[in-house]
């Protein structure tokens, strides 16, 4: 059975990174079409209309929406390989309790806000990781993946708050190393520099610089 699998996304994306990440996971083969985010494509407005944000994953002309969505679909889509959720229905509600933590608790302005904020959720998350080595345990999965595409932003976030994640946060850094060292993670994560340097470049557009 053929499968087209076209992903819509923005680069520096962290939700992006999650469904490449999930993808890659799976072995699955697709083809990605960077959006310019100011100048949307006439396929992101067609496939979603609700929201006309990225990540958007076309799987054989059909849209799934929501960087967690798109990655839990993925993985009961393909669930032959690879599984991304536990199985056990506990754990599975665990899973999702931590992804939804992940991406609620964004909502400081202010640098000094931002920093004590992400200092605050990355301890919680380490309470989470405890001892292992990935959130789920002995294996690499959906926590991981909500995760792990932020990372390529910690250098943004500590040169503009004026701190050090691995000083206050230890294991959230080994942890992202220990993810790292997956291919299909390296491989769907940017520069971090670069990012940066994107980051940097919005400020100056918008008139953002201190």
């Amino acid at each position: 059975m053929g499968e087209e699998l076209i992903l819509l996304n923005f680069w520096p994306s962290m939700f992006g990174a999650r469904v490449r990440i999930a993808l890659k996971e799976k072995g699955l083969n697709y083809e990605e079409k960077e959006e310019d985010l100011p100048n949307k494509s006439p396929l992101l407005l067609e496939m979603n209309p609700v929201h006309k944000k990225i990540p958007v994953l076309i799987h054989n002309g059909k849209p799934i929406c929501e960087s967690l969505i798109i990655v839990q679909y993925i993985d009961e889509m393909w669930n032959d390989k690879a599984p991304l959720l536990p199985s056990d229905p506990c754990a599975k509600a665990q899973a999702r309790f931590w992804a939804d933590y992940i991406d609620q608790k964004k909502s400081k302005e202010e640098a000094e806000e931002v920093k004590k904020e992400l200092i605050e959720i990355f301890k919680v998350l380490e309470g989470a990781l405890e001892e292992k080595p990935y959130f789920g345990g002995e294996a690499f999965g959906y926590v991981d993946i909500a995760l792990i595409g932020f990372y390529m932003w910690f250098h943004t976030y500590e040169t503009c708050g004026n701190f050090s994640i691995e000083a206050e946060c230890p294991k959230i850094i080994a942890w992202a190393k220990r993810c790292l060292e997956r291919e299909t993670v390296s491989k769907s994560i940017h520069d971090p520099n670069k990012v940066y340097d994107l980051a940097m470049s919005f400020r100056k557009k918008f008139g953002l610089e201190s």
